[in-house]
């Protein structure tokens, strides 16, 4: 049986669904948008682990999804619908 390729805290899902309305069941799904873009997160990465935002269309709709790189996994940390992710998004993909 094949491991999942994502992690996450299941406490901390549980806020972030109640606090951005979104679960990291549904931000996983960002990341199979062909045309997602993956950008360092350098305000939050350290020296001993790098944090990356994924930004991908999930059902009509710009995630933004918080995530970091562990043991061949990708942990997921954070998820919402942000303006900033949506403009983002947009501006790679030239969609104006």
């Amino acid at each position: 049986m094949k491991e999942p390729d994502f992690l996450w805290d299941y406490s901390k899902n549980e806020q972030n669904r109640i606090k951005h309305k979104v679960g990291f069941e549904i931000a996983q799904y960002a990341f199979n948008d062909p045309k997602r873009i993956i950008a360092r997160d350098s305000k939050h990465s350290t020296a001993d682990e790098q944090r990356f935002f994924c930004y991908g269309l999930v059902a009509g709709n710009v995630l933004t999804v918080r995530f970091t790189l562990r043991i061949g996994k990708i942990r997921i940390f954070g998820a919402g619908y942000w303006r900033e992710g949506r403009k983002k998004y947009n501006e790679k993909n030239n969609l104006y």
